[in-house]
Order: C-alpha cells, then structure tokens, then sequence
C-alpha cells in the first residue's frame, strides 16, 4: 500500500501521528502529571497543521491530487484537530458527565464535517476542481480552542480552578467552558456559514 502513496501522502501521515502523539502525550501527562508530555501535546498540534498545509500544496505542486490523499487528509484531521484537541479539554479538566458529552458531540461533528466535504467537494468545486468555500468552520479551526486551552494551563486554571466553576446539573456536572467545544461543533456543521477557501 506504501508503494502507491504520493509524497503529499506522507505529510497527511504525518499530520495524524502528530495528532496520535499529543493524544498520548495527554494520557501519560494523566498518569505521570509530568507537565512535559502536556506541553509537548500542546506543541504537536501546530506541527499537525503545517503538516495538513503542506500535503495539500504539495499534492497541487506535483499534480498528484487523490481520491486515496483526500480521505486520508480527513481521517489525519479527525484524530489532530478532533480527538486531540477534546483529549486536551478532558485532561485539563472537562470530566464531568455533561462535559463528556460535549466533547462527544464536538468530535462527532468534526466527523460530520469531514464526512460532508468527503461527498460534496466534487459539487462545490469550480471549472479548475478547486472548492470555493467551505460549508461550516473548517476542522483545524480548533486550534483556537487548543491555544485557550494552552493558556488556561499556562495560568493554572485548569481543574477546579477552570473559568466559570461548575454547574451540578442533574447526575452530572458541567463546566461551562466546555460550551465553547460546543459552539465549535455547531459552527463545523452549519450548513448556512461558508468560509471562501484560500
């Protein structure tokens, strides 16, 4: 399978292991509270977007543009600016049962997201093949929760020390500085707000 990948490929590849590893450098940061391994999650998520920028010009440069490149770029997205950036939320103290929940719902409306740019880009694409706009925010827009996130840990605001407290809703908790992956979430899907595509 190797053998078929273009070099645009390999940085897609690249994107998603840098978004596995900020996944586990968050899951060791847990276990160990060794802030090392958080704040080298934090910094893969920005080697994760260079990576997502790069395959994608890389690919136009050469011509070498690919149904296979294509699914691979969203699959590497969903893990780097999906999964990764929810990790970072819970590890930083989202745990309550309705946080949960909200960071579910963000990682499944990045999967939405993706899923409908997968199916629509042929119909939304111009005489060139080149889409002109984005439906809903696109994906590696998290980072901007990520670099919040990033700041909070910086200030030490993290765990019960998170902005806004928390809410005892019912069985489960909530902090509202969780509803920022929700808006997020909801941006991603929308079907009524289009970003041009640079």
């Amino acid at each position: 399978m190797i053998r078929d990948f273009q070099l645009a490929d390999f940085f897609t590849l690249a994107n998603g292991f840098a978004g596995m590893a900020a996944v586990l450098g968050a899951m060791k940061y847990l276990s160990t509270r060794d802030e090392g391994f958080l704040l080298g999650s934090f910094a893969l998520l920005p080697l994760a977007l260079l990576c997502d920028v790069l395959d994608g010009r890389i690919a136009r440069w050469r011509h070498k543009v690919s149904l296979l490149g294509q699914e691979l770029d969203s699959l590497a997205d969903l893990v780097s600016f999906g999964v990764a950036p929810a990790a970072l939320g819970f590890v930083l103290g989202l745990q309550g049962g309705w946080d949960g929940a909200v960071l579910t719902f963000f990682v499944g409306c990045g999967i939405s997201r993706l899923a409908r740019f997968n199916a629509t880009a042929a119909a939304l694409a111009d005489e060139s093949g080149k889409v002109r706009y984005y439906e809903g925010t696109p994906i590696p827009t998290s980072l901007v929760l990520v670099l919040g996130l990033f700041q909070l840990q910086r200030e030490g605001r993290t765990g019960p020390l998170l902005p806004l407290g928390v809410w005892h809703l019912g069985p489960w908790d909530l902090h509202p500085i969780a509803l920022v992956f929700f808006v997020s979430g909801c941006a991603m899907i929308s079907k009524t707000l289009r970003i041009p595509k640079p």
